[in-house]
């Protein structure tokens, strides 16, 4: 079969600071183009949907697919879903990916029978077997993970080996589109999948059930060796969880002599427990740490079920200054937030030397604030929920909200990016130029036409065509931690962690419950 994947446009967020190649995609490619199907990969970030068409032209798949990671994204995908049932009646269509897994059924209900069923879960796992049943006009119902408007089939499964899985990338073009920051070029790798802890805000855990797996040191370096990019991004939800598996890939990048320049993920009590990983990885080429701080107090780090504490927090920060990397962090602006707590978290971030990026609280299906936010949601439109838009009540009016949080966001741009840090960003941009790279160069100067509080109002404003299912209605019980997973929790046989390792993450999570 010809299978054509394709990734959706960039989000408010992805249009300024970052552009990553789709590696879930790429995955997914490499599994379907391991069963002997020919495939081609489009990405809508970096080409449009007149390439789309003309690739379908081309191309002529007998199936596509589209990756839904971001719920944002779901109005765009349904509707080339639409066009492209209504041009090509007899083609195979179906959606995978993060956020889609968990609004399945209410996705396809949307797309009115353009669709022709989700594969929940890791699609790399069930894309072989999925368009074999197409293929040999078999039930569909029979693969795991897969949904279809008349029923569903067993329970998504996971591939059997990070080892036997690599993304197709030679199957994506514009390669030199993709960056992070000053990482331009950048391509991404993955050495992890899945997450122990269980944050209340967040759904990688619920989606791979508490679970984690590594690919060997070997085969990460084959791969590393083989990437062409000077930058890479480690998409691991939280970088080196295990100290042991991050030394033997370090081990693996000196033998072979690998020289990159890295950016990571990581929690503040992982980076404290593991310095001498982090250290290592300095000397081999890390100078990207980002660190998910999410709160500037105990009852925002309570609310979000971290169990580290606000000294604990800035001793990381301290620590990853110390080894002389360029840290960013994360905080979560709560709707509830009035003039004086923005004021008060501009002063404290201008406080220190480290770059701060802030979304906005957002209750996702997946994530446990979808079921216990009390707060009622303002809006159901798909295209809003982004993390860069409000969709619960706010304190202040919605506009003075945004003209608060745009304010917030352009004093903190500007501390590293305006005019007051230009010696620094003009070199940057003038050295990545001279080798032919602009994305970054482009970055500095898109944030006033992106982050906007009049955009923001008219995305508002604009009548919603997709709408997301009604959020249960919240309240202080537990929630039933069952009903979130998309691949079913197996307990600490899924983690492949040892035994001091598993102990920490105990610790370090507000739960106990597996």
């Amino acid at each position: 079969m010809r299978l054509l994947a394709v990734h959706p446009s960039s989000l408010m967020y992805t249009k300024v600071f970052l552009r990553l190649e789709p590696l879930g995609l790429e995955l997914v490619a490499g599994a379907a183009r391991n069963k002997g199907h020919e495939v081609e990969i489009i990405d809508l970030q970096v080409e449009k949907h007149p390439d789309y068409w003309e690739r379908i032209e081309r191309f002529r798949p007998h199936a596509i697919c589209f990756s839904g990671n971001y719920l944002a994204n779901v109005p765009e995908i349904i509707d080339l879903c639409k066009e492209t049932r209504r041009r090509l009646p007899n083609v195979f269509l179906f959606m995978g990916g993060h956020s889609i897994s968990f609004i399945a059924r209410d996705v396809l209900a949307l797309s009115e029978g353009a669709v022709n069923c989700v594969l929940k879960g890791e699609g790399d796992a069930t894309v072989g077997p999925l368009l074999e049943a197409w293929e040999q006009g078999r039930d569909l119902t029979t693969v795991p993970g897969v949904v279809t408007m008349d029923g569903e089939g067993p329970p998504p499964i996971f591939v059997e080996s990070l080892d036997e899985v690599r993304p197709a990338r030679d199957l994506l073009r514009h390669r030199r589109k993709y960056f992070i920051g000053t990482l331009d070029p950048a391509a991404s790798i993955e050495f992890a999948r899945g997450c122990p802890w269980d944050c209340t805000f967040c759904s990688a855990w619920t989606f791979y059930g508490r679970s984690y797996r590594t690919a060997s040191a070997k085969v990460i370096g084959e791969e590393l060796q083989e990437i062409k990019e000077p930058g890479i991004f480690i998409v691991d939800d939280v970088a080196f969880v295990h100290a042991e598996h991050g030394l033997a890939i370090a081990e693996e990048v000196k033998r072979r002599n690998i020289k990159k320049e890295y950016y990571l993920e990581t929690r503040a009590d992982v980076l404290l427990r593991n310095k001498e990983v982090f250290a290592v990885w300095k000397e081999i080429g890390l100078s990207y740490i980002f660190i998910g701080l999410e709160a500037v107090d105990a009852e925002g780090l309570k609310r979000f079920r971290k169990r580290v504490s606000m000294d604990r927090n800035f001793e990381a920060l301290e620590y990853a200054r110390s080894l002389d990397l360029i840290v960013a962090i994360n905080l979560i602006a709560d709707p509830s937030w009035d003039r004086e707590r923005f004021e008060v978290i501009r002063q404290w971030c201008l406080e220190i030397p480290d770059i701060v990026n802030i979304s906005v609280t957002t209750p996702y299906p997946g994530t446990e604030i979808w079921e216990s936010e009390s707060r009622k949601l303002t809006t159901r439109d798909y295209r809003l929920f982004d993390i860069q838009h409000a969709v619960m009540p706010t304190t202040l009016p919605l506009r003075e909200f945004y003209e608060e949080l745009v304010k917030t966001q352009q004093i903190l741009n500007n501390k590293h990016l305006g005019w007051s840090a230009i010696k620094d960003t003009l070199g940057i941009a003038l050295r990545l130029a001279l080798r032919g790279q602009t994305n970054f160069l482009t970055m500095i100067w898109k944030f006033n036409s992106v982050f906007n509080p009049d955009l923001q109002m008219a995305d508002h404003a604009q009548k919603p065509e997709y709408e997301m299912p009604l959020k249960p209605q919240g309240s202080e019980q537990k929630v039933d931690r069952k009903t979130l997973y998309v691949h079913g929790p197996a307990g600490r046989k899924s983690r492949k962690l040892d035994d001091d390792t598993e102990k920490f993450v105990d610790e370090t999570r507000m739960s106990t419950v597996d």
